[in-house]
């Protein structure tokens, strides 16, 4: 047994069940006796024990490690709805020809779904070196089995080195379970990638502890290097009709597209206002709108523009807004053109969310809040004066 009790030196002092955190200790017939389906083999137990009446030995678990040097190239999982490619898979494409300059390698996409002929071309327009295709009427649409049955024997035959995919609904089931499946590392919903110069391993960069710090993960012995990043972080790169890339078509034994799992329809979500994450203008509020009432006026400039209302989570939090408003780590990642942040202070949580617009103007009248060192225009003052002087701004030069 890994972890015993030595008998003649246990004196019942029940000073080990004091320290057990399992609850799997008993004393028996004034002996310590331990419970070894309860048992983590944590050695709480053996480090309060003074009497040394505690044998713990602990095997370092065997792993097999791949050959690192026979993986080679950066795929990135182009996913597909109703037929038509997903647009996160194009910016992960732009992000992985840069990523591959520095590891002189090539950019693979992998497409599975069923006549989808007519969309190979703009994935090695945007970036794709090689195109790994596996089309069947039964991966017409997304269902977890198939799908991951397919990325998996797909890896194991070409050993990419870097897996990227997008921390969508989608990509989020099926990346877990790939990863699962070839026993590698995965960190979900990056904001930034790069590679380490020296090492020429994947640098994955992602909010943690809440989004109080941000953390740079490895995967130095595993492979591939998986992660998955949230739609608009990365820029897609600008299509190149001239550029030309290899079509590899590849399929599988009919049991592998079988799935467990029965998908009965496809309702598409009807949008009654402008879609958050498309959206080319947002105007977000947080914590300094101060009730629900005051997003009216929000409303009222984003209706002028013709755009979007986001909000921070604190106006979630407190029920000003719904959630599918919600901007930030835990919400929607944006990229807009113009990004109006009234009333938000500009924590990290946020920050991760919206950073890429390209025009942030921030309303808050607080000069030192962390917007502004990331804001392109500042304007400190009352949002409740500023707003509605804006909204009769854009209504007046909107009308000439």
């Amino acid at each position: 047994m890994p972890i015993s009790i030595i008998i003649e030196k246990c004196t019942g002092c029940s000073l080990c069940i004091k320290a057990c955190p399992f609850d799997a200790i008993r004393i028996m017939d004034k002996k310590a006796v331990i419970d070894l389906h309860k048992c983590t083999l944590c050695g709480a137990c053996k480090d309060a024990c003074k009497f040394k009446a505690v044998l713990l030995e602990k095997t370092p678990a065997k792993c097999d490690l791949p050959e690192i040097k026979d993986y080679q190239g950066i795929w990135v999982f182009a996913e597909q709805k109703n037929g038509r490619v997903q647009s996160v898979a194009y910016e992960l494409l732009g992000k992985a020809q840069e990523l591959a300059k520095k590891l002189n390698t090539q950019v693979s996409a992998v497409l599975i779904g069923y006549k989808l002929e007519d969309q190979l071309d703009e994935l090695i327009f945007c970036g794709a070196d090689n195109l790994y295709l596996v089309e069947a009427p039964e991966l017409a649409n997304f269902q977890d089995e198939p799908y991951t049955n397919i990325l998996v024997e797909l890896v194991k035959k070409y050993k990419p080195e870097i897996l990227l995919c997008g921390a969508t609904n989608i990509g989020r089931s099926l990346i877990s379970r790939v990863a699962i499946n070839i026993k590698a590392g995965l960190t979900a919903d990056c904001t930034g990638l790069d590679i380490d110069p020296d090492k020429k391993i994947l640098l994955q960069t992602r909010p943690a502890f809440g989004g109080n710090i941000m953390a740079t993960i490895i995967s130095p012995n595993y492979r591939p290097q998986m992660a998955t990043v949230r739609h608009k972080v990365f820029v897609p790169m600008l299509a190149d009709k001239k550029r030309k890339g290899k079509i590899i078509r590849e399929s599988f034994d009919p049991a592998l597209y079988v799935s467990r799992t029965k998908l009965l329809d496809i309702i598409e979500e009807i949008e009654t206002t402008v879609n958050l994450s498309e959206a080319d203008i947002i105007v977000s509020g947080g914590r300094g709108m101060g009730g629900h009432e005051n997003f009216k006026i929000l409303e009222e400039l984003a209706q002028v523009l013709g755009s979007a209302v986001g909000s921070s989570r604190a106006a979630v939090d407190a029920g000003w807004m719904p959630y599918s408003h919600q901007v930030g780590q835990t919400g929607r990642t944006v990229a807009p053109k113009i990004y109006f942040a009234c009333g938000i202070s500009g924590q990290i949580q946020h920050l991760v969310g919206m950073q890429s617009s390209k025009i942030i103007v921030a309303i808050n009248k607080d000069p030192d809040a962390p917007i502004f060192k990331v804001a392109t225009y500042g304007i400190v003052d009352d949002l409740f004066q500023v707003v509605p002087a804006l909204t009769q701004a854009f209504k007046t030069a909107l009308r000439k």
